[in-house]
């Protein structure tokens, strides 16, 4: 586990219309604040890494398909130094996680069809100065390999 990252399962309440799932609330022990909800799509084997933010914590949940979420912990003062977590999140395990700040994350789409990822930042995206860390998905400062691990 990685310090500061917060896990809620979610409950799905179905009935004869179809369902309904709450993702966040502000009554939730992990409501910080709202900032704007976003959707992103990842194509089957796409993988969308590495980022990381300095003041914004994402609520990240992905509501079709399956994806790989990974999370990487640079924070060099932290308990989990250097840690990596693997998340398998989506149609058969509804999750919200929540990143904390200077948290480098990414995800792969390992569904066979498109997922649809919903994040829930504490703060707007700044179009005029994004709080964003990039690095490519291969690179060698995180010691990942995004390739299927067949265990």
């Amino acid at each position: 586990m990685i310090k500061g990252v917060q896990i809620k399962k979610l409950k799905t309440i179905p009935d004869e219309r179809g369902r309904l799932v709450e993702i966040l609330r502000n009554d939730d022990d992990i409501f910080k604040n709202f900032g704007q909800a976003y959707i992103t799509t990842n194509y089957p084997g796409v993988v969308k890494a590495w980022h990381m933010h300095n003041h914004q914590e994402d609520n990240v949940c992905c509501i079709s398909g399956m994806i790989k979420l990974v999370l990487f912990d640079g924070r060099e003062k932290s308990t989990s130094f250097g840690k990596l977590m693997e998340l398998f999140i989506g149609n058969h395990n509804t999750l919200l996680i929540q990143i904390p700040k200077y948290i480098y994350h990414g995800w792969k789409c390992i569904s066979q069809t498109e997922s649809i990822v919903i994040n829930i930042p504490d703060r707007p995206y700044n179009y005029a100065n994004p709080d964003e860390v990039r690095l490519p998905f291969d690179t060698d400062k995180i010691p990942y390999d995004w390739e299927i691990q067949m265990k």
